[in-house]
């Protein structure tokens, strides 16, 4: 499936769309700062700009190279990060972009998608929808077999849902959509060790009854199975969950049934994938793939030689990496966007939820809406993103044609009106210092985390410090420094108590069903946001109703319009991604309707082009 990842970066591109959609098709492959600008070298540079509307016209979506495809042909792949990759190798558990990309070429979802994010009979299996929307029937298609040669039994999707829904899982998917599989809450709770709303047939065929008809079963259903004969059981106490997560079986010697398998790792740096010969789609077009991580300052370098056919190309290197001519230029835009989080709670391990807390700094809506207004992402998307990055005015992105609200203004740039909502609020400059105290007389100073990612991450951060600091906020970087991604990815989760806000990025994957990122129950809510007309409208949203489009779209506007007078979160841009591919690179598209697939993928010529 597509599932919901949280993008710890700031600001920085890794293989997000374009891999993450051509996935779920089966195709090419689903974040955070003193006061004064000019002393802290903000870094606003002046450039030429780019019309972003023009920029997504002239860039194509499928490579132009129509020349044949040769025979065992090897390609190799920049993972653009600054950090190594965590090597958490199996859908369940992971909740890194980083290894998400690395499972594209090895990993597989038995149901395909369409341009539309819904899923498709195109797949590893085939689908039939009951007539009240409640149950699910699949069937595994034959040849679809794991890459050690046994067979994709029904058994290991159900054993999917066992893992997610185990008392001890401590990953961050057990969502609205895994809950409302029949009987699951009851096995999540240890009351017992069967999930009655799945039922497995025989090896090939099983069926999946659902307490509530949601349309998300269409575009966000688990469909990807887990390898039980080689991981181990759970269920039998073979293994335990924290066996499983520490285990060479996913973190260097994981198998799917995809594409390509994969013959080495070495763990954080790169993955050698050979060509599975017995994959059910049929042979792939590629003898090997090699992946490797590439740091986000060299990659332009590096296609400029030939040593890496195809990586994200950061915005900051937009304007260099179009004057390649041995590379073309795909983009488009992402679903996902970048936003401001505030830290309003924490997660209650009793409740297993997410709870308010009234003593947190950011508590008062009032300020959370200044600080939003007070920030110039127009001048950040055009001066430090060459116009690739255009300001956000909803937490669903514009990717959602159908349901992202673009008559709502959101909260655009109004540095008065900052001012006005602080001082509302009663948060005045009471000492003169330039800088407003509480409602209380109290000095208020805000921490900010941020983490890594490309050389504009941090004047990003310090430029927004300033816009805060224009309006009366005082705002200091956690520590003083940028995080690394896995560091800046546990501070979060361990709810830090230092962390009054961040800067990160979500990928909201397939589905616009906000449950995942917002519910009072996700372990993705790094907020800690809850209401009770949160909670309200995102059922309404995935109700029976709500397989009526127009009753789903009005919905999704009245929860856009609860988010933006609530502010748990300040979406600042939606970002155009850019992918730099070497012209010997044949079939492969970042459009989620294309017809090709990741098997389909080769290149032209024996070895990569080379600049001039």
């Amino acid at each position: 499936m597509v599932k919901k990842r949280m993008l710890f970066a700031g600001l920085m591109l890794v293989l997000s769309v374009f891999l993450a959609a051509c996935t779920e098709k089966e195709k090419t492959g689903e974040g955070e700062k003193a006061p004064d600008k000019k002393d802290e070298g903000v870094g606003i540079e002046e450039i030429t700009e780019v019309d972003p509307k023009e920029a997504s016209l002239d860039f194509p979506h499928t490579v132009s190279n129509k020349e044949p495809v040769i025979e065992d042909g090897e390609l190799t792949v920049g993972l653009v990060s600054e950090s190594p990759f965590e090597g958490m190798l199996n859908s369940v558990f992971n909740s890194s972009e980083s290894d998400a990309r690395v499972m594209d070429f090895f990993d597989e979802n038995l149901l395909s998608y369409d341009g539309d994010y819904l899923i498709t009979n195109d797949g590893a299996a085939t689908y039939e929808m009951s007539k009240d929307h409640k149950m699910i029937t699949l069937k595994i298609k034959d040849n679809v077999n794991w890459h050690d040669g046994e067979p994709v039994k029904a058994s290991d999707l159900l054993y999917s849902y066992e893992l997610l829904g185990h008392p001890d899982y401590a990953g961050d998917f057990y969502d609205a959509t895994i809950s409302n599989v029949e009987g699951m809450p009851a096995y999540n709770e240890g009351k017992t060790d069967k999930i009655s709303g799945i039922n497995v047939i025989d090896d090939k065929n099983l069926t999946i009854t659902f307490t509530e008809a949601s349309p998300t079963i269409l575009s966000g259903i688990w469909s990807t199975p887990t390898p039980r004969h080689h991981i181990g059981d759970v269920t039998t106490g073979e293994v335990t969950m924290e066996e499983i997560m520490s285990s060479g079986k996913i973190r260097v010697n994981p198998i799917g049934f995809g594409p390509y398998k994969v013959a080495e790792i070495i763990p954080g740096e790169s993955v050698l994938y050979a060509r599975n010969e017995n994959y059910w789609r049929g042979k792939p077009s590629l003898k090997s793939v090699f992946l490797k991580v590439v740091n986000p300052s060299s990659v332009v370098e590096l296609m400029k030689k030939g040593e890496i056919d195809y990586a994200s190309i950061p915005a900051d290197q937009y304007l260099n990496a179009k004057k390649l001519e041995n590379v073309e230029l795909l983009a488009g835009v992402e679903s996902t966007y970048a936003y401001i989080g505030f830290n309003l709670g924490k997660w209650d391990e009793k409740k297993n939820e997410n709870v308010m807390d009234p003593t947190k700094k950011m508590s008062n809506k009032l300020v959370r809406q200044a600080m939003w207004h007070a920030m110039d992402n127009e001048t950040i998307g055009k001066e430090l993103y060459h116009g690739l990055r255009i300001p956000a005015n909803t937490a669903i992105p514009t990717a959602f044609a159908s349901f992202h609200d673009g008559d709502n203004e959101g909260r655009p740039y109004d540095p008065e009106k900052a001012r006005t909502l602080l001082t509302e609020a009663g948060y005045l400059d009471v000492n003169g210092d330039g800088f407003r105290e509480t409602d209380k007389g109290e000095e208020f100073v805000l921490t900010f985390a941020a983490m890594e990612g490309g050389k504009k991450v941090e004047p990003n951060a310090k430029f927004y410090i300033q816009n805060w600091a224009d309006v009366g906020i005082k705002v200091q970087l956690v520590d003083s420094r940028l995080y690394e991604y896995n560091e800046f990815h546990e501070l979060l989760k361990a709810d830090d108590s230092n962390v009054d806000i961040y800067q990160s990025t979500w990928g909201t994957g397939s589905d616009p069903d906000q449950e995942g990122l917002y519910g009072r129950r996700a372990a993705l809510n790094y907020t800690h946001y809850t209401s009770e007309k949160n909670d309200e409208l995102l059922i309404a949203g995935t109700s029976e109703q709500a397989f009526d489009t127009d009753y789903r779209r009005d919905i999704y506007n009245e929860w856009q319009a609860l988010m933006i007078e609530d502010v748990p979160v300040a979406p600042t841009v939606y970002s155009y991604a850019l992918l730099a591919v070497n012209n010997r690179v044949v079939n492969y598209s970042i459009d989620p309707g294309s017809e090709l697939w990741l098997y389909e993928m080769g290149v032209s010529q024996e070895k990569s082009v080379v600049a001039k």
